[in-house]
Formats: C-alpha cells, sequence, structure tokens
C-alpha cells in the first residue's frame, strides 16, 4: 500500500486525490468518515463521490462533535508525546511532529485502540 502525503494546505482537489489514492490501496469499495471541512463536502468532491458509483461513500461528523472524529484521538496522542520533548525552534516542531505520527502509523495496535472508546465505536463497527 502507498499512503499519500502533502505538502501545504488539504484542498478539494487534494482529498479527491487522497480518495481515489485510498480506495486503489484497497481495491474494494471505501466509507471515509470525515469532518466538516469546507474542501470534504466541496462540490469536486460531491462530484467525484457521485461518479464513483458507490465505491466511494463520504460520511460527514455532526458539527461540533470532536467526541465523535477518531482523529481526536491521534492528536492528543500525539500532543501528549510533544508536550514530553524539549522544543526549542519550528524546524525541531516539525521534526518532532514528523517522528510522533511515523511511529503511530506503525503501531496498528495503538490505531486500533483510539477506536476503543464508547463515542467512537461506530467507526469500528462500520
Amino acid at each position: 500500500m502507498r499512503f499519500a502525503t502533502f505538502q501545504g494546505r488539504m484542498n478539494g482537489a487534494r482529498f479527491v486525490q487522497f480518495l481515489k489514492n485510498l480506495r486503489m490501496d484497497t481495491g474494494k469499495p471505501i466509507i471515509v468518515i470525515a469532518d466538516n471541512a469546507s474542501y470534504h463536502g466541496g462540490k469536486m468532491v460531491q462530484r467525484f463521490v457521485e461518479a464513483s458509483d458507490g465505491k466511494v461513500v463520504v460520511e460527514h461528523l455532526p458539527r461540533y462533535a470532536p467526541e465523535l472524529n477518531p482523529d481526536e484521538q491521534v492528536w492528543n496522542h500525539a500532543k501528549a508525546r510533544l508536550a514530553k520533548r524539549f522544543i526549542a525552534t519550528k524546524d525541531e516542531l516539525l521534526h518532532e511532529m514528523q517522528a510522533i505520527m511515523r511511529s503511530l502509523q506503525c503501531s496498528l495496535q495503538l490505531i486500533r485502540s483510539f477506536f476503543q472508546l464508547e463515542s467512537i465505536h461506530y467507526a469500528a463497527n462500520a
């Protein structure tokens, strides 16, 4: 599997490319749970999802419900680890955050643990 990484800000075109890559990597239909960032529901994304004939589905979390977003567990974990490190420059911050995120990618057990919270079970059972 290849996982796309993006430099710069996410936008509709990049999100569509992410969805294409994810669909290609899985080789199966996908359901993506997205927050309400404007690019997640923009016209470009809507057209792509409609054209996928059900092979790509984007479901949106309710607004103002971060407790339902599994990503929040990732960020909470990353921030807790980051808080234990001395960081003096912006470059060090970027380096440390990238190292934390890479280590998370390698820990399937930790990622699965993020879905054990009662409010996030819906995503694990989808």
